[in-house]
């Protein structure tokens, strides 16, 4: 190879290596935290065949970790206190306890992982393992990723909306009533629905040098 070709070829090389470090550095992957005030984690299922009931969990923790300004993520994780259980109906919250459905005195908690994700435009489908009653199932969600902003005093804050179904007999709730028209009294299929907002939490200092 001639000195001034081999020379254009270094130079290219260094020239890509400068920029691959350069997108890498650009792809910062930061932790946030879920904000529960401005967050729901809920789900509707058919009662009746003629109407939906809708509920909410009211305690959970989630770990995200993303570049929010690439829209990519590496972790989205979270664990839900199973007897915050809340469908605005006293009697009807305390049933969803017991054992026919969430049994929530011997499985106190379920949670979610995300295992792998796609993007399709502005639209994401993410496969996790959702466990439940001891039971773990892959679930599918599928949603938008609606932005981020600063709010007034300084937070970077992010948003999500994804929907997922799963059934509720595949995690052991097999309480059921059949009506006189052949219907059932609660439906087995659950659509779930996620509000998200998160806060992204300061980055921890680095570690200094102890080389002299």
């Amino acid at each position: 190879m001639k000195p001034v070709v081999k020379m254009k070829t270094v130079l290219l090389f260094a020239a890509m290596s400068l920029l691959m470090s350069a997108t890498w550095a650009s792809a910062e992957v930061t932790r946030w935290k879920i904000d529960p005030a401005h967050s729901t984690i809920g789900f509707q299922v058919k009662h009746m065949v003629v109407s939906k009931t809708k509920g909410k969990f009211l305690h959970y923790t989630s770990v995200v970790e993303m570049d929010a300004e690439a829209k990519k993520f590496k972790t989205i994780e979270a664990v839900i206190q199973t007897k915050s259980i809340f469908t605005d109906h006293e009697k009807r919250d305390e049933h969803l306890r017991s054992p026919d459905f969430f049994d929530v005195e011997k499985y106190p908690t379920m949670t979610y992982k995300m295992k792998s994700y796609k993007k399709t435009g502005d639209n994401y489908t993410a496969i996790g393992d959702i466990t439940l009653r001891g039971v773990t199932k892959e679930l599918t969600l599928v949603g938008t990723f609606n932005g981020v902003a600063k709010d007034p005093w300084g937070n970077m804050r992010a948003g999500f909306t994804a929907e997922g179904t799963l059934n509720r007999k595949d995690f052991g709730m097999e309480f059921s009533k059949m009506l006189d028209n052949g219907g059932l009294m609660v439906g087995d299929e659950v659509q779930i629905l996620l509000e998200i907002e998160v806060i992204q939490e300061a980055s921890a200092p680095a570690a200094q040098s102890t080389k002299g």
